[in-house]
């Protein structure tokens, strides 16, 4: 029974961290690749400070793991987490952001980060 209960805590709580907008619009594009700070600025328009604000409380809900390459942070889906299956089917239930992620590409603003 503590099992359940654990997984339905968890569970709300992944509700509650991809619930903001701003949130889910991060996990689209860290679901289709890792992202930096600076491409998930360009991409959802928001300042770096707000940013990595979502990005903290994803963080530490566990939802994404981030990986030092030089000066740059990069964050991706953490794989392991308990949820992790349900965060892949509302993310895969969601329009692509490929297209987003792949004009990034074309103007070169995530050449800067990912040298």
């Amino acid at each position: 029974m503590a099992l359940q209960t654990q997984t339905v805590q968890q569970t709300s709580q992944t509700l509650k961290l991809l619930g903001d907008y701003n949130r889910l619009r991060m996990m689209q594009f860290i679901y289709e690749r890792e992202c930096c700070v600076c491409e998930l600025v360009e991409l959802i328009n928001l300042s770096q400070p707000a940013i990595s604000q979502h990005l903290r409380k994803l963080r530490d809900g566990g939802l994404v793991m981030e990986q030092r390459k030089g000066s740059w942070v990069f964050y991706r889906m953490n794989e392991d987490h308990t949820t992790f299956n349900l965060m892949k089917e509302i993310l895969q239930s969601l329009p692509s952001v490929q297209s987003e992620l792949d004009e990034l590409e074309q103007d070169g603003l995530n050449v800067i980060c990912h040298k």
